[in-house]
């Protein structure tokens, strides 16, 4: 069989042979652990969206929209911008694609933080880029080393807030205080896939968190990611959007695959992005159970940070991966993130009441194991 591997590109060799693009753990048993690995909200999908399913299903045989206009006038109305402005998209993570298979190539980069979003690492590799990659600052982003590494090669700067695992926030004044420094050939994204947790927790706290819709106005080189797949409860539908200046969205509409929304996704979002009862459920219950599980957590001797999202960043005293299987043999699975570049550490969903007791429980049963002669 002839050889065909000259052909491709050396970057994307470079990823088969390295093997360095690997799934997320998931559970394949019959009997299913509780999931708290993925961040997914832990009350289902919103019912409204449910409903708008059921009535497209008939209509599965037909094509779904093109260019997502329906999805794409609601969300311009719900956020009082310009349609012009928003590019639906298969989840937040084909929008990253599209951005960097856009902007980059050889020769130039992007710059991200550590312990931040493993996508944009991701969608990095896949071209010709580099992504430069800043050690984090109170296991948050360092804005102010990352606007010391911008240079005239730089493209894009991936900012997740809350970010995504460490559930840390950049306040709104210190990502102005980053804007004012950006340059005219440097796209921020600005990934507000937690923007609903952290809006409620920054009202609890007295902290002002976003001024991205300012940023949007004024015409900056910002696109603010959006995502159904937290409060909204649709991960599955893979769907999301981003909202910026209108002379961005057109390119990278370009680049977006013809028919990669479904209908089902699509009704599903437009009814979705309405339910203000599923919304403010899934937040009033990760207000109550992260502070709730924050204390629990540290009573049995766990490391946590305080979040802004819907899960915690815990720092063991072992392997996190050793930790997650014990801890998925008592029923319950998180997510270890060696990947991430912190390998004694783990990320937990903040689920039901429930759940939450379950895992408490569950570590409880560990630790307790620990302490046998």
């Amino acid at each position: 069989m002839p050889d065909f591997s000259p052909f491709i590109p050396a970057h994307i060799r470079k990823l088969a042979e390295g093997s360095q693009s690997k799934p997320l753990k998931q559970s394949q048993r019959s009997n299913k652990p509780i999931a708290l690995n993925l961040n997914e909200n832990p009350f289902g999908p919103s019912p409204l969206a449910l409903q708008e399913m059921q009535k497209v299903l008939i209509e599965t045989h037909r094509y779904p929209e093109i260019h997502a206009t329906s999805l794409t006038g609601t969300i311009a109305e719900f956020h009082g911008v310009q349609p012009d402005r928003i590019l639906v998209t298969a989840g937040a993570t084909e929008l990253l694609c599209i951005v960097a298979r856009v902007l980059l190539g050889p020769g130039l980069n992007a710059i991200t933080s550590e312990r931040s979003f493993i996508v944009y690492k991701l969608a990095t590799q896949v071209t010709e880029g580099k992504l430069v990659e800043i050690p984090t600052r109170d296991n948050g982003y360092d804005l102010g080393a990352i606007a010391g590494a911008i240079d005239e090669n730089t493209r894009i700067i991936f900012i997740s807030n809350p970010n995504n695992p460490t559930g840390t926030l950049l306040t709104a004044a210190e990502m102005d205080w980053f804007i004012e420094r950006l340059p005219e050939h440097v796209l921020l994204v600005l990934d507000e896939a937690y923007g609903d947790y952290a809006t409620d927790f920054a009202r609890q706290r007295g902290v002002e968190y976003s001024h991205a819709f300012d940023y949007i106005r004024a015409d900056r080189n910002v696109i603010l990611l959006k995502t159904f797949s937290k409060t909204h409860g649709l991960a599955g539908l893979r769907i999301g959007y981003g909202i910026g200046p209108a002379r961005l969205i057109s390119a990278f509409a370009q680049v977006r695959s013809v028919f990669s929304l479904s209908s089902l996704a699509l009704a599903g979002a437009i009814a979705a992005l309405r339910d203000e009862n599923h919304i403010g459920q899934a937040v009033a219950n990760n207000s109550e159970q992260s502070e709730l599980l924050t204390s629990k957590l540290s009573e049995l001797g766990v490391s946590v940070l305080r979040t802004w999202a819907n899960f915690v960043f815990c720092e063991l005293n072992e392997d996190a991966a050793a930790f997650a299987d014990r801890l998925l043999s008592r029923g319950v699975l998180v997510q270890p993130l060696r990947m991430w570049g912190a390998p004694n550490a783990v990320r937990i969903s903040i689920g039901t009441p429930e759940q939450n007791a379950r895992l408490i429980e569950a570590i409880r049963g560990l630790v307790r194991g620990a302490a046998k002669p």
